[in-house]
């Protein structure tokens, strides 16, 4: 692969040593980039006064993501990560024995916050091309759901469900029963697959958005999370917002990251221009990796996981033999096509 670089900075080398191939990790779909220097300097700012309390409950933080979305402050609960957020979510608005209906396999973290919650977990597996159906989900609604969840991009496969499908699916969900559009990598969707989530929250009150700061922004480490709906059903997750649980240093980093927006949208677009060669060069290879809308790529197996761990490159295994890897360090990318190229 012959990618043009249009960012000056370089992504973040991943563990090795002299004596081994080099090994990298490439398993929790992470921006391989660093904080932009702007970022870095407003963090540095506010962590001289670490030895201060941020607010007692989050006030600043979404008032600033509020004022960028277009909705009221009181319609946006923020946390640590969207699991953080998501967690909240699943303790206010369920009960121990209510079911949780999600296309599976899904993040990791849904089934195990189920698990803490006392929540039953409702898997519906996902269609042949690694797609969630919907339909099915809708038909495995029953009176016991007390939520659902959607990945749009789905997480681990990265497809897109339409704008007609999700909508349908919204319609035939029952008011009473709260959706989760879990939207982690929203900021790789192309134009055409965007779909505005304040046109969606008006016509169905029981849908909450939940984002991160993670992913396109780099900013994992960070702990930065929310969640946003109508008021109501904010309130209800806010009760459990943890005291002193936002540090002074989220608030800097997203008030620099938002003021950073078009230097995140080159690296943005670097991490997408890696994500299509590498998959057009599997493809080629005989892999039918699904097209992705996010920073990763879903490899199906058998025996990918197994070919890229003897290559020294750690990815995310599921039980058949596939695997789900970060994009947009061209060297990590290079070894993964290197490890498979000659698998099928």
């Amino acid at each position: 692969m012959s990618i043009h670089v249009v960012d000056e900075t370089t992504p973040s080398r991943r563990r090795g040593s002299s004596s081994t191939p080099p090994r990298f990790d490439l398993t929790l779909s992470e921006n391989p980039f660093p904080p932009l220097p702007s970022v870095l300097r407003a963090v540095n700012s506010v962590l001289a006064q670490a030895n201060r309390y941020p607010e007692f409950l989050p006030r600043r933080l979404p008032k600033l993501i509020a004022g960028h979305l277009g909705v009221q402050p009181d319609q946006v609960v923020v946390g640590s990560g969207a699991t953080g957020v998501a967690m909240q979510i699943i303790q206010s608005l369920t009960t121990p024995g209510a079911g949780m209906v999600f296309g599976t396999p899904t993040f990791d973290g849904y089934p195990i916050m189920a698990e803490m919650a006392g929540v039953e977990v409702v898997p519906v597996p996902l269609d042949a091309d690694g797609n969630q159906d919907l339909g099915a989900m809708a038909k495995a609604i029953d009176k016991w759901t007390g939520l659902v969840v959607v990945c749009r991009p789905h997480n681990p496969t990265g497809t897109v469900a339409s704008a007609g499908a999700l909508k349908a699916f919204l319609g035939s969900v029952p008011a009473r029963v709260p959706v989760i559009l879990d939207e982690a990598y929203v900021e790789f969707l192309g134009a055409a697959e965007y779909l505005d989530p304040l046109a969606l929250l008006s016509r169905h009150p029981n849908l909450l958005v939940l984002r991160t700061f993670s992913k396109a922004y780099g900013l994992a480490g960070l702990r930065i999370g929310y969640a946003f709906g109508r008021r109501e059903m904010m309130a209800r997750v806010r009760r459990l917002q943890l005291p002193f649980g936002v540090s002074s240093a989220a608030v800097a980093a997203v008030s620099a990251s938002y003021a950073a927006e078009p230097e995140l949208a080159v690296r943005t677009m670097r991490i997408t221009t890696e994500r299509e060669a590498l998959r057009d060069a599997l493809r080629r290879c005989g892999i039918a990796v699904p097209r992705s809308h996010a920073n990763f790529l879903y490899l199906p197996g058998p025996g990918v996981s197994t070919a890229l761990r003897r290559a020294g490159i750690a990815a995310k295994a599921y039980p058949d033999g596939s695997a789900r890897i970060s994009v947009g360090d061209p060297e990590a990318d290079h070894a993964v096509l290197a490890a498979l190229a000659t698998l099928r």
